[in-house]
């Protein structure tokens, strides 16, 4: 068993602390750039690398007068490195490093994201291979259809996950841009150098134009991607959900010692992790709305997306990392119960093989009106008296001219519905 939730990795990417220390890595990057060109003495950049570090602390109560936090940040800073502090930030803008440090922490996000998934993806691997080939009902408008496996439907959810990566793959590459061009994106003040250097460094690419900023359909790709992941983790805890409900229990989440389920009745086990994951679902595609909206901005920029994305960014990341844990556990740790599903696959006394029968006789020779006309009507017999499908097929004679008893019964064999399944699995990638 995989153990549950306990990383702080995600969060720390979005502590203050960090984004504080993101922003002193790009200024003394950028002094090292500037002083490769000559721009400023080296001996400051020695200085400006020994002695910068900043307290957060301090730079609220900064902030508290100045009303801005990158002031506030370089104020800070200053007071640790002194005279040479004059040459940080030289020709930048806030945004060189809102943006480019933004930029950086999205990227590692997506990294811890990614081996998330990862684990999800070999979970759903594993569990699906030891399903294989237990049969359950298929459901069609919450109505009992055809034969499947329940392996078949842990495939399914591998193969959405292996697109979620590529997709969260795509999206780390969209946002793995940093810029450093000034005020209004025309590196003024500044060598398209500086930027070159700096995003090399981190780990990122210049992007090819900006304004003051990054523009922000990049973001939204970014928390779109997360929250279509989230859609996915909600489906995969709806269907388990679904399969819980007391009268279906096909599967059902662990529930440990000492866990209670209600604080009324003491004999609910309910399925509150996925009803957790798909709560937390409706936030993450909230979140990508407010990143759509903040696409549009004034000319070359303003703040109105600013605000927004203190918040939606770091939640949903943090979010989609706890999301994609607990469905994992939830995944690792499922209950199945076969003998549920078997009895299940029972409930309707044979009618899941309607079309078996159907093709059967129009194979014979039947025409496919009267066949379907003929199954139906027996079948609706079946749904009014519980009548066994099979026997009451068996007692018309006009049924029985197209087919032997013999054939009748082999078309009610459930490995004949399943038959397909190692080939589904070797085009997922299972076999």
């Amino acid at each position: 068993m995989i153990a549950r939730y306990t990383r702080p990795a995600m969060g720390k990417i979005w502590t203050e602390e960090n984004k504080f220390q993101t922003w002193l890595d790009i200024e003394i990057l950028a002094c090292e750039a500037q002083a490769e060109l000559g721009v400023i003495p080296k001996d400051a950049v020695r200085v400006i690398r020994e002695k910068a570090k900043f307290d957060a602390k301090r730079i609220d109560e900064i902030e508290a007068e100045v009303k801005h936090d990158v002031i506030a940040f370089l104020t800070n800073v200053g007071e640790y490195v002194g005279p040479e502090s004059r040459f940080i930030h030289l020709g930048m803008t806030s945004s060189d490093i809102l943006d480019t440090g933004l930029s950086l922490q999205m990227k590692q996000s997506a990294d811890l994201l990614l081996k998330d998934l990862s684990l999800l993806q070999n979970v759903f691997a594993r569990r699906a291979k030891e399903f294989k080939y237990t049969v359950m009902i298929g459901r069609t408008h919450g109505i009992h259809a055809e034969p499947i496996t329940f392996g078949l439907k842990l495939a399914l959810w591998y193969d959405e996950t292996c697109r979620d990566i590529k997709r969260l793959e795509q999206a780390r590459d969209t946002i793995s841009y940093g810029q450093i061009s000034g005020a209004v994106g025309t590196y003024e003040h500044l060598d398209p150098f500086v930027e070159k250097y700096v995003c090399e460094k981190l780990g990122l690419k210049p992007v090819p134009i900006s304004t003051q900023i990054l523009q922000r359909d990049i973001h939204a790709e970014f928390l779109t991607t997360l929250a279509i992941i989230g859609s996915s983790l909600e489906k995969f805890a709806t269907e388990i959900r679904h399969l819980q409900k007391t009268e279906v229990l096909e599967v059902e989440e662990y529930f440990s010692k000492g866990q209670k389920g209600s604080s009324a009745m003491p004999h609910k086990r309910n399925p509150v992790n996925c009803e957790r994951v798909a709560g937390l679902a409706r936030v993450l595609r909230g979140n990508a709305q407010a990143a759509m909206e903040n696409i549009s901005l004034w000319h070359e920029r303003d703040i109105s997306h600013s605000s927004a994305e203190r918040i939606i960014i770091p939640d949903s990341c943090i979010l989609l990392d706890f999301m994609i844990s607990e469905i994992t556990n939830v995944i690792d740790k499922l209950i199945v119960y076969p003998e549920n599903m078997q009895k299940n696959i029972e409930l309707t006394h044979g009618l899941i093989f309607s079309q078996e029968v159907l093709l059967a006789l129009t194979k014979k020779g039947m025409k496919r009106e009267e066949a379907y006309a003929a199954v139906q009507n027996y079948a609706m017999e079946v749904w009014r008296t519980k009548n066994n499908f099979k026997e009451i097929l068996k007692s018309d004679s006009n049924i029985m001219k197209y087919l032997s008893s013999s054939e009748l019964d082999e078309l009610f064999d459930l490995k004949k519905s399943i038959r397909n399944v190692n080939y589904i699995f070797e085009r997922v990638g299972l076999s």
